[in-house]
């Protein structure tokens, strides 16, 4: 029986906002440690970054200048505010090497403590609901198109993994943007507001602002693909596992149990497990999409994602690619866990609902016929 499109897209739209404002300032972590880079010299695609280059010079001329006063505090003095804002710049950019921890606790000491983790959390909550409803009534939709047009309700690794992909390129039209919006919130230093910078990318980029960062999708497609593959393909062995107990049960003239849904603990636990390796498996190109986004969002000539991954490796090693994984894998894995086990619960109940609507109109209409 095809699976009910309004259950999976009523419980993953409640489901999604749940876990993103429930974690939320991992979020804020993640992007904000994605989004760092060590402080260079070199010259930079990024005009910013090419002014920091320039500043960064300036000061280190002032401190040579005064250095005979062997005093490193006028050397900071002697370089003014930019010199401070640098010295600032390169914390953060330390600390994002260090984990999340450290650059929480340089965000709660420089930024006014709580409310920065919490700067654009109903913009995530739109955009984690509407990113979730859309996805789950794509897959459910080409999973049910599938499953009509070959006969078969067994869908294959590879079939799961093709529908996933489908269904990700599906939503992006409409919630790239929203992404885009929620990334510039999280990484403007100057809290300007939704709105404001809303405005801002579509007067300098136009429309073409709001899907910065679209080709890192080439890979990140896979993400979620990968992630409810491993969810839907392990959730089937739990359930045929359970089908096969409850006949055992049965045979042996006990009484059958009927549950085609996994608890709530199974759910959850299922879900981190999942996320776990569909992070891992993806996260430079994640990584380099927040970098598009912000570090280099309104660079001239933008370098390619290889380019990117490169430069991380040739910065910081392996690990350079794997910057803001701590909080991603926090944030992720508790967010997909919490997600799925409301999902499941949630669609239960959809499902339940429906059920019973169906079964009264089919009385009502067999009572009428009795008349």
């Amino acid at each position: 029986m095809p699976e009910s499109v309004a259950s999976e897209v009523v419980s993953a739209m409640v489901g999604g906002m749940f876990s993103a404002s429930a974690l939320y300032p991992l979020e804020v972590l993640k992007t904000r440690m994605q989004a760092e880079s060590k402080p260079s010299n070199k010259k930079s695609s990024n005009p910013q970054e090419n002014n920091n280059s320039t500043d960064s010079v300036t000061n280190n001329n002032n401190n040579n200048t005064d250095s005979s006063n062997d005093d490193d505090d006028d050397e900071i003095e002697s370089g003014g505010g930019g010199g401070k804002q640098q010295s600032l710049k390169h914390q953060y950019s330390q600390a994002a090497t260090e984990g999340m921890s450290a650059y929480a606790s340089l965000m709660y000491q420089h930024e006014g403590g709580i409310p920065p983790f919490y700067a654009g959390v109903g913009t995530s909550a739109v955009q984690s609901a509407t990113e979730k409803a859309l996805y789950f009534f794509a897959y459910t939709f080409f999973k049910n198109g599938y499953v009509n047009l070959t006969g078969s309700s067994n869908i294959g690794t590879i079939s799961n993994l093709i529908l996933g992909c489908m269904a990700e390129w599906a939503h992006l039209p409409v919630t790239l943007p929203i992404d885009c919006v929620t990334t510039a919130i999280q990484t403007d230093d100057k809290n300007r507001g939704a709105f404001v910078l809303l405005g801002n990318i579509l007067s300098e980029k136009g429309i073409g602002g709001f899907y910065k960062g679209i080709q890192a999708y080439t890979v990140l497609c896979l993400k979620p693909a990968i992630q409810y593959t491993v969810y839907e393909q392990v959730k089937k062995m739990v359930l045929a596992t359970r089908r096969v107990n409850n006949a055992a049960v049965v045979g042996g003239g006990g009484r059958k149990v009927v549950d085609e849904s996994l608890s709530a603990a199974e759910a959850f636990f299922l879900g981190m497990v999942a996320r776990v390796i569909a992070t891992m498996l993806t996260y430079p190109y994640l990584r380099a999409k927040v970098m598009l986004q912000s570090t280099y969002g309104n660079a001239k000539v933008k370098p390619t994602i290889p380019q990117m991954i490169s430069e991380q490796i040739s910065e910081g090693g392996v690990w350079g690619l794997y910057q803001g994984i701590g909080p991603e894998l926090t944030r992720g894995v508790f967010s997909a866990a919490l997600m799925m086990m409301v999902k499941e619960r949630i669609g239960v109940m959809v499902r339940e609902l429906i059920d019973g609507r169906e079964q009264q109109q089919l009385q009502q209409q067999r009572s009428n016929h009795g008349r």
